[in-house]
């Protein structure tokens, strides 16, 4: 699915209440230009069997108190390394997952500070690392820019 596809997914999956469609396709230009990015379409995620992402937590070399939460988001099954289990544990499964959804879901996963998207198996030591503030950044910027004006506003020069 390109990424005008799965833009259009978002929106008509959202809650239809009239307002977040509109919120949905606002913060689209955010979520394409970082999607745009990365080399897939969609990555593989691991969950556990109720479909929570499932969470690694990092440490610091030089300060090991400073730690941040990762999800580690790959390009197909096989890139996934036989250390994370995925398909021998049975209770960790790797879903496809388009990534506009994935950095959409970023948003509002509060314990997660970025998502880590690897291209192959050989650059899982190297991933592109998407921060959950830097992504809410953009889209608060996307936002205001696409705000309307508020029709009651009181002129500056009232006085």
């Amino acid at each position: 699915m390109d990424l005008k596809a799965q833009i259009q997914s978002l929106i008509d999956n959202a809650p239809q209440d009239g307002i977040t469609p509109k919120l949905v396709a606002a913060i689209a230009p955010a979520l394409s230009a970082i999607a745009q990015k990365l080399r897939h379409p969609q990555y593989h995620i691991l969950q556990n069997l109720d479909q929570q992402w499932v969470l690694t937590t990092l440490s610091n070399r030089g300060n090991p108190q400073e730690e941040k939460q990762v999800i580690y988001a790959f390009p197909t099954l096989q890139d996934i390394p036989t250390s994370y289990s995925a398909g021998l544990d049975p209770q960790v499964i790797a879903a496809p997952i388009p990534v506009t959804h994935i950095l959409f879901q970023l948003l509002a996963l509060e314990p997660v500070d970025s998502i880590v998207f690897f291209d192959t198996a050989e650059s899982n030591i190297n991933g592109i690392e998407v921060r959950r503030s830097d992504l809410q950044h953009l889209v608060q910027q996307q936002l205001q820019k696409n705000r309307p004006p508020f029709k009651g506003e009181v002129p500056t020069d009232i006085a």
